[in-house]
């Protein structure tokens, strides 16, 4: 596809507000680490709640949400929905938390939650478990992407694509820090929300797909419409629904759905202003990014099968590119190619926005592990501020050249996907444990680390290998949940625990809640130390996770009621989204009292 003078006006434009964005803060952004990394610890709310939402929409997760729908319907998309818990979770109950800490990354935490060598040695691990090898696999997911738009789109070769999309994103996230992140960010959203809706709109009314009643009523849509699966289809039923909602939410480690908060979604909640912009940013988060932003991809989804009915249909549609990536994700930039020239330029524009907001993020996060985790922590503690912005920009550049590698050898976003849920299967529990329970420690966070690591391997290259059976994906994840959670616990109960006097310290300056720090404020009475009453709304706090999980989920079924013009429960939901959206918003500011 070739664009013409109107698309490149919209894409340059672009190009270009976001290297002056990074050039402006430049200045700012280099004068200190806090500035570079958390911008001040001084961002409004809705700022960080908005570069939140950016971030999670990245160039792959329209490609990821087409792959489900094609595959699994619209209910099939409960295998992330489901984390809608573990942001609210995050919102009334942990960011509070992290707002104390007053840590500069969320690793940092370790050392002030645990003691001893051990923790020492888990900060520096994961720092480079998480900063390098898995940051480098999600952005690699996120590049895969764009190498699918850009053969489909932009007729570019894999390397041609990484190269262009790169070269900027690298500029001013180096340049900029967080503080150029953040504010790119914004511009992004509005970019990549416009240019989503907008397209969603042009392309139901196609020729091809003959508008949104011709769609829904097509035959081989009507099977995937269901927002809720089928109760008696035990085959999807289970893996789609039950797993996700009953064990995904709370037992895996996934970026940006963290139990318990962490990663980039911890480095927003630090860098705010105060504990109510915390809660007040990962709110608007969890009801932008599960109750606003979806449908707009589901109904391209849906019209691509109509379409694309099949992947030799989007083969024979698109013959110069390799049959290795020719999955159902590709059904999304195939889509794109119907629109028009003017708004063609605004899309491609959105997702190249969509695309840097995630890069810039991960490779901002990713750089603050190792300059505070690995560099300053263990090789040059006396580092000035310079020197470790300066090994930031560098970090930034190195971690996108291996990303970009990586990229090449996947093949679809759902792939990868599973792959990084099998790794962090049986992690998710330590994770909100650990601040509640005194006697979590870090060998636990170790134990379950490395067991969740090692069966993952096992089962995506080793099983079938070995002559065994391949077994199901939901299967595996519960596999790997059972034995990690095994290992840990088991790990936990035979090592030593934090030292008496950094539990006293962790719970004095974080001040969490619940009877699991009961025997740590006894053992400090009984040694005559002063342990300050603490009034804490746990109950209400859980209370307002449920409600707030309910809100969004009938905004998420109220929007897809009214697009599929079903008034009755539209309306319903609607009026009981309103009611609950009340309810978060008192919690919000009694909750941040």
């Amino acid at each position: 596809m070739i664009l013409e003078t109107i698309d490149w006006i919209s894409v340059v434009a672009f190009f270009v507000i976001s290297l002056v964005i990074g050039i402006v803060v430049a200045r700012q952004a280099g004068s200190s680490v806090s500035e570079f990394f958390l911008s001040g610890r001084n961002m409004p709310w809705w700022l960080l709640g908005v570069s939140m939402v950016a971030t999670t929409f990245s160039a792959d997760t329209p490609n990821l949400v087409t792959d489900i729908v094609r595959q699994n319907g619209v209910s099939g998309n409960w295998e992330w929905w489901a984390f809608l818990l573990t942001g609210m979770l995050t919102v009334f109950v942990y960011s509070k938390l992290w707002r104390r800490s007053e840590v500069l990354t969320d690793l940092e935490f370790y050392e002030l939650r645990y003691s001893g060598r051990a923790a020492a040695f888990l900060r520096g691990f994961r720092a480079v478990y998480l900063g390098v090898f898995f940051n480098i696999m999600i952005m690699a997911t996120v590049c895969l992407a764009a190498i699918k738009i850009g053969g489909v789109l932009l007729n570019l070769s894999p390397v041609q694509t990484l190269l262009i999309a790169s070269v900027v994103t690298v500029i001013y996230s180096s340049l900029g820090g967080l503080k150029g992140v953040l504010i790119t960010d914004f511009v992004q959203f509005i970019i990549a929300m416009i240019g989503s809706v907008w397209a969603s709109y042009v392309i139901v009314n196609l020729p091809e797909v003959g508008g949104m009643a011709n769609m829904l009523s097509h035959e081989a849509v009507i099977p995937k419409l269901n927002i809720l699966p089928d109760f008696n289809d035990t085959e999807t039923l289970i893996p789609l629904f039950i797993i996700p909602l009953a064990v995904q939410w709370w037992s895996v480690w996934y970026p940006g759905a963290e139990p318990g908060g962490g990663g980039y979604i911890a480095q927003r909640m630090l860098s705010a202003k105060n504990e109510q912009h915390a809660i007040g940013a990962t709110l608007f988060f969890n009801i932008a990014h599960y109750a606003l932003r979806p449908w707009p991809w589901i109904i391209i989804a849906l019209a691509s099968i109509v379409v694309f009915p099949t992947l030799e249909s989007i083969q024979a549609a698109f013959p110069h590119l390799e049959p290795g990536i020719v999955q159902h994700d590709l059904a999304y930039p195939a889509m794109l190619t119907y629109l028009p020239h003017g708004l063609l330029g605004v899309v491609i524009a959105s997702l190249i926005a969509a695309f840097m907001s995630t890069i810039s993020t991960h490779l901002n996060w990713g750089s603050s592990y190792v300059v505070n985790d690995v560099y300053r922590r263990f090789i040059n503690p006396e580092a000035s501020d310079k020197e470790m912005v300066n090994l930031g920009r560098l970090s930034t550049v190195l971690l996108m050249v291996f990303a970009a590698i990586l990229a090449l050898y996947l093949e679809n976003a759902i792939q990868a996907f599973r792959i990084l849920l099998t790794i962090g299967a049986g992690t998710g529990l330590i994770f909100i444990l650990r601040w509640f329970w005194w006697r979590i420690n870090a060998y636990t966070e170790l134990a379950g680390m490395v067991a969740s690591f090692f069966i993952a391997i096992y089962f995506e290259f080793i099983h079938e290998g070995l002559g065994f059976e391949p077994i199901p994906n939901h299967y595996r994840l519960l596999l790997g949940i059972i034995i990690t959670t095994i290992i840990w616990l088991i790990a936990t109960l035979m090592t030593r625990p934090t030292s008496k006097e950094k539990l006293r310290e962790f719970y004095l300056k974080v001040r969490p809640a619940g009877p699991g720090w009961e025997s740590v404020v006894k053992k400090a009475k009984s040694d005559n130390i002063s342990i300050p009453e603490v009034k804490h709304n746990l109950s209400l706090q859980i209370l307002s996770v449920f409600i707030g999980s309910i809100t969004v989920f009938c905004a998420l079924f109220a929007s897809g009621y009214w697009i599929y013009q079903n008034i009755m429960p539209a309306m319903v939901l609607s009026v009981v989204s309103v009611a609950g959206a009340v309810w978060l918003v008192v919690m919000w500011k009694k909750l941040s009292g």
